[in-house]
């Protein structure tokens, strides 16, 4: 399989896609297009705060401006010669870091569907998946021009309905397909293939993001996935950065945020309502990843007159 070119996208390609993002995002935020899983966004001004919440596994592909991703302790820059790729639920902290308002930030976004990726697994990788080392769930590597190219092809599909309905999913199939030929394109392609390693973790994630506010016993998680104890602690914080505990840890916080910002709850129900049995551990936890206690910090996303949560993108 030959893999896909990496040089650079000419100006006029990133300038064609700026404009295209720019018409369907008539001001500040997060945008859902008309084709499933596509989604474009825009920033005036870089964050004075960083923007916590829980990714799915997608491509995102910046036509100006850039951003910044922490997972755990570890930091991602991507800009426009550079595209970010998530291949797990993660929850992260994300930051824009290059913005004006004559150039905005402009973020244009597809969701990975594994049934999909590994339809077309089938075809690039007849004989198997080579094996691959466990590495993080998010990765940021040269742009591809021709997915820059696609995505503009893509966004002008939806001038006409059957566009969206007929050229559409061909489009996106390419994105795949040129993602899939990339230097992560054995990794993305493990999404998709049932029993890897990757995937073992990845149904692991999801149970834990759907029962994050239940007990967590680690042995149970191990067992759901069919690994080994030991071998799943080392695989679940190669891809995470975090140990299983931690990583529920991060969406209870997570989570009691978006609650006492958006239903106005006090941290006392709020840490009750995700699980916490002690208000001050709960407080002590909180304090450590946002950086202010509860009360504070909330009054203090109030006052900014922005939630700073990106919740389950």
């Amino acid at each position: 399989m030959m893999p896909e070119h990496t040089h650079a996208p000419t100006t006029a390609d990133l300038e064609r896609l700026a404009e295209l993002i720019r018409t369907y995002t008539p001001h500040e935020g997060t945008f859902k297009l008309t084709v499933p899983g596509v989604y474009v966004s825009r920033a005036s001004r870089p964050s004075t705060d960083q923007m916590h919440g829980l990714h799915r596994p997608s491509l995102c592909v910046v036509a100006q401006g850039a951003k910044s991703v922490r997972l755990g302790a570890e930091f991602y820059e991507y800009d426009a010669q550079r595209m970010l790729v998530y291949w797990v639920n993660l929850p992260v902290a994300t930051q824009i870091t290059r913005a004006t308002p004559d150039e905005p930030f402009l973020n244009f976004r597809l969701e990975l569907d594994p049934y999909r990726i590994a339809e077309l697994s089938l075809k690039m990788y007849p004989q198997g998946l080579p094996k691959v080392r466990e590495d993080r769930g998010i990765h940021v590597s040269p742009v591809i021009p021709g997915i820059v190219t696609a995505a503009a092809r893509l966004i002008e599909c939806l001038a006409e309905q059957q566009d969206v309905e007929l050229l559409a999913p061909m489009i996106v199939d390419e994105m795949l397909i040129r993602l899939l030929r990339s230097p992560v394109g054995i990794r993305v392609a493990q999404l998709g293939q049932a029993e890897s390693s990757l995937w073992r973790i990845s149904k692991a994630v999801e149970w834990v993001r759907e029962h994050f506010n239940e007990p967590l016993v680690v042995e149970d998680l191990a067992s759901l996935v069919n690994m080994g104890l030991s071998t799943f602690h080392a695989h679940f914080k190669a891809v995470t950065s975090m140990s299983p505990l931690q990583y529920q840890k991060v969406l209870r916080l997570q989570e009691a945020r978006r609650l006492m910002l958006s239903s106005l709850m006090d941290a006392t129900t709020a840490s009750r309502e995700v699980g916490y049995g002690s208000a001050s551990q709960f407080s002590r936890e909180y304090s450590r990843l946002f950086g202010q206690a509860p009360s504070k910090d909330v009054a203090h996303l109030r006052s900014q007159g922005s939630s700073r949560i990106s919740a389950a993108q």
